[in-house]
């Protein structure tokens, strides 16, 4: 069945920098745009990036552009997270999404994903 494991997370200090790692298993992975989301105390979860499924596109939330990079790698069937000048507000419990068709790319809702992971808590210090 699809699995995604999500890994990378922990505790850092504003301006500091961590790189999440979603490792994906049980579908065709290159026929899939993925996606990152997060999901803060008392919030609903949001969209943080999404690459599709060659990698050739990506898309980024406001919040977080210029400072974070979604790549994949293929042969690995792991899609990256690099996360840069980090700040408090980037709190969150980080998910790894797969979009629920293959070889779509569109809209950037929670709902268009699926088959979340468990999850990878990144704590930013201020």
């Amino acid at each position: 069945q699809v699995q995604l494991v999500e890994s990378g997370g922990g505790l850092v200090q504003a301006g500091g920098s961590l790189r999440l790692s979603c490792a994906a298993s049980g579908f065709t992975f290159n026929a899939y745009s993925m996606g990152w989301f997060r999901r803060a105390p008392g919030k609903e979860r949001e969209f943080v990036a999404a690459a599709s499924w060659t990698g050739g596109r990506t898309r980024y939330a406001d919040s977080v552009r210029g400072r974070f990079t979604i790549s994949r790698d293929g042969a690995k069937r792991t899609v990256y997270l690099q996360m840069n000048s980090l700040k408090a507000e980037d709190t969150a419990l980080y998910y790894c999404g797969r979009r629920n068709a293959m070889w779509t790319w569109g809209t950037d809702s929670p709902n268009d994903f699926g088959s979340w992971g468990q999850g990878t808590q990144v704590t930013v210090s201020s």
